[in-house]
């Protein structure tokens, strides 16, 4: 792609803006409203241009520990549910005082994994966003952390607003954060680390910059690489800056060079790949051999049992199970039309010879490839 890639940004008319708790609390303690009201006047102006907008904001249980009158961040799950849950209210008051003299309308929207899981509702949450934005709505939303678990949450927003921009379409997302954007190195370790203006999402090297040892590696910058490729796969751009530069979203969306700017060839998806795309927690793993990885990734076929040379884990069919190769790398995900059980009879066997080994008929594939993406 060419140097001046983000000229196109100008054109970009569908956005998605997430803001994190470090930019909208003040040491987590409670909400920063100057800052809430910055952000809304520069959301606004990137409304005047003609374009939509969805807020996927956090700041829920800082705002929550205040009501409640806690003196830090509880570390109990049950804690945690429950100040997001006295928060939320605050938070969308304060959206919603900060936008009301402009005359916008805001809609609370909270999505948790099984809103994404299930087909059904994957696709009621596309058409409700998809409404609100028609009606002239600003949607914020948030994960719905007063009721999920570490087992089945995003995990974080960065993930959550990828999954956003799939869900709508968008033409780009934008993630604020407290850093400049992404650098060649650790810029609080290394005075030598430069900040990386724009780089292809799937360059491999990007990696090693943001997966290195200490907090850096293990912090932020891992799922804002993560959400950009997740992003990509509905043909969205995305853009990693610091939330505090002044008037950073209508710069960025002018085409000005801030933070990273990730290109990406990648075709956009269909609807239902990009719902696969979206599941989060596979139940389950299939190694396969050399024959069926080159299979799977230059040929774009269906997996076969003739090609698992291991099963790992307890599914059943229709289960999300993730294909690996050899060395372990995560190369596809699907749903898989054998169980586990099933699957561990089926191994190295021909599909012709299914019915021989189990007792009965099934599919030939173990995925087929239209229920398969790449990762």
């Amino acid at each position: 792609m060419s140097a001046n890639q983000r000229s196109h940004l100008a054109e970009a008319k569908r956005w998605v803006v997430k803001v994190g708790s470090a930019l909208l609390t003040a040491d987590g303690r409670r909400l920063d409203h100057g800052v809430i009201h910055n952000l809304v006047q520069q959301l606004v102006a990137l409304r005047e241009r003609g374009c939509e907008v969805i807020l996927v904001s956090s700041g829920a249980v800082a705002a929550g520990v205040v009501r409640l009158g806690l003196a830090q961040r509880p570390s109990e799950l049950h804690d945690l549910q429950a100040a997001a849950a006295v928060g939320q209210s605050a938070l969308i008051r304060a959206y919603e005082d900060a936008l009301g003299p402009h005359g916008i309308t805001t809609a609370l929207v909270l999505l948790s994994h099984d809103d994404i899981r299930a087909r059904d509702r994957y696709l009621n949450a596309r058409g409700t966003l998809s409404t609100l934005l028609r009606m002239g709505v600003l949607p914020v939303v948030n994960e719905n952390d007063s009721v999920v678990t570490d087992e089945i949450r995003f995990g974080d927003n960065d993930t959550l607003a990828a999954l956003v921009a799939n869900l709508v379409d968008a033409d780009a997302l934008l993630i604020l954060t407290d850093q400049e954007g992404l650098f060649t190195k650790n810029p609080t370790e290394h005075a030598d680390a430069e900040l990386i203006g724009q780089a292809d999402v799937t360059d491999e090297r990007l990696d090693d910059m943001v997966g290195g040892g200490g907090q850096f590696g293990r912090g932020g910058m891992v799922t804002k690489l993560r959400a950009a490729r997740l992003a990509a796969r509905s043909g969205t751009t995305t853009i990693i800056a610091h939330g505090r530069e002044p008037n950073v979203i209508p710069r960025v969306a002018a085409g000005n060079s801030l933070g990273t700017f990730f290109t990406t060839d990648i075709r956009p998806e269909s609807a239902r790949k990009q719902w696969l795309a979206s599941l989060m927690h596979s139940k389950g793993s299939l190694t396969l051999d050399d024959g069926a990885v080159i299979s799977l990734t230059e040929q774009g076929r269906s997996l076969l049992p003739i090609g698992i040379a291991s099963v790992t884990g307890n599914f059943v069919r229709g289960d999300l199970v993730s294909c690996r190769d050899g060395a372990g790398k995560e190369i596809a995900r699907g749903l898989v039309n054998y169980s586990s059980a099933e699957a561990e009879k089926l191994i190295r066997t021909p599909s012709s010879a299914i019915e021989n080994v189990l007792g009965y008929g099934g599919d030939p594939e173990m995925i087929h490839r239209d229920n398969m993406v790449k990762v």
